[in-house]
């Protein structure tokens, strides 16, 4: 790699950075003011709903770094969108893009995702603690 080439690497990874407050403020506003509705519409067709909610208060956690939060929010906000790859109204398959995306997205990041994110989750949902059966 020439020392140009590096220049240029790390001056695009600087303007990222620069971006990526505003990329998450973006996202947060857009999946704040749609996820819930969305949730509550398809509740009983989303498989993976106690995993995207607690995705969800992870991303809006103060406590967790940015980059998570980025890749968090892209990742609900792609659940939120009202197009997608497959379309959400198709049994069966409506949801395998978002699952898809959602657990890649937690593959990443997913030890941001804490016990009380999962809890509040599970509250949101009204589920049972798990380890009630214990």
């Amino acid at each position: 790699m020439s020392a140009n080439t590096h220049d240029d690497a790390v001056t695009v990874l600087a303007a990222e950075e620069t971006q990526l407050p505003v990329v998450i403020q973006r996202n947060e506003t857009y999946v704040r003011a749609r996820f819930w509705l969305k949730l509550r519409r398809f509740i009983g067709r989303v498989p993976f709903a106690e995993e995207l909610v607690a995705a969800y208060f992870c991303a809006l956690d103060r406590k967790t770094p940015a980059r998570a939060k980025a890749v968090l929010l892209a990742a609900l906000a792609y659940f939120v969108l009202p197009a997608d790859v497959i379309p959400d109204f198709i049994a069966g398959f409506g949801y395998t893009d978002d699952a898809t995306v959602l657990m890649t997205a937690i593959g990443i990041v997913g030890g941001h995702i804490k016990a009380h994110h999962r809890e509040r989750a599970r509250r949101a949902l009204l589920k049972p603690d798990p380890r009630a059966d214990d």
